[in-house]
């Protein structure tokens, strides 16, 4: 796949990362994720979304004059988030990555390479064999058992679609996201169901993580991903048939 604005001009890379009330921690993330990408033999932007912070995230954000802060009064959701990044991003391959960077941002070097290499999408997944993950044995168990589920309802042959490092060719990213419907945790399975659909090729990578998070989740949280899922899959049936 040949990428770039013309002979010889690097692939431009745009980095979208949502964020709520991250003001905390968000100089200090922006900085790690500014030093990964100056690694790469790449041109990159990076753009914050801000999903309606009433803290000091756009203030903070905006300190690094080379990142576009974009903002927007209510939250909406981490989908939307990314949805508003996608229309307001430049680059010829696009990323995703949690605004928290308990996801090593240099595994997004991994993951371009994979899409520039012929990819359609390249998903960072904790069950790769060369990533390097700590997180709780529950919490194991429950991405285990929620992906057996997500390949039963969608046949999709992925062993993690909801790590939250992504790398898309932009030309497929924007066809495939402009049709969907979800604005929350559940846009990361909508839109892999939607690029499987598109015939796209979806490839795994690597991620390196140390979850800062307790070992349980609560009985609401469980309940709302489920009913989030089962809403992408009557859609999906939905087109299916009448497709």
């Amino acid at each position: 796949m040949t990428e770039g604005g013309g002979s010889g001009t690097p692939p431009l890379v745009s980095v979208i990362t949502p964020a709520y009330r991250e003001g905390a921690r968000i100089f200090e993330s922006l900085s790690l994720l500014r030093s990964s990408l100056d690694g790469l033999a790449l041109r990159n932007e990076i753009i914050l979304v801000s999903d309606g912070s009433d803290d000091q995230t756009v203030d903070e954000a905006s300190r690094h004059a080379d990142v576009r802060v974009l903002h927007y009064p209510e939250q909406r959701g981490k989908g939307y988030a990314i949805r508003h990044g996608i229309t307001h991003a430049k680059g010829d391959v696009i990323a995703f990555i949690d605004s928290d960077m308990e996801l090593h941002p240099d595994g997004i070097g991994r993951l371009v390479e994979l899409v520039l290499a012929g990819a359609d999408a390249a998903i960072g997944s904790k069950r790769h064999p060369e990533s390097k993950v700590s997180y709780p044995l529950f919490r194991r168990i429950q991405s285990r058992a929620y992906q057996r589920l997500v390949r039963a309802l969608f046949g999709l042959e992925l062993t993690d679609t909801q790590t939250g490092l992504k790398a898309f060719r932009a030309s497929v990213l924007r066809e495939v996201a402009a049709s969907l419907a979800s604005d929350g945790f559940a846009f990361d399975l909508e839109l892999l169901v939607g690029l499987k659909e598109a015939g796209a090729t979806i490839v795994e990578g690597p991620v390196e993580l140390d979850y800062a998070f307790d070992t349980t989740t609560s009985l609401r949280a469980v309940i709302d991903v489920l009913a989030d899922t089962l809403r992408i899959y009557r859609r999906h049936r939905r087109s299916t048939r009448h497709g």
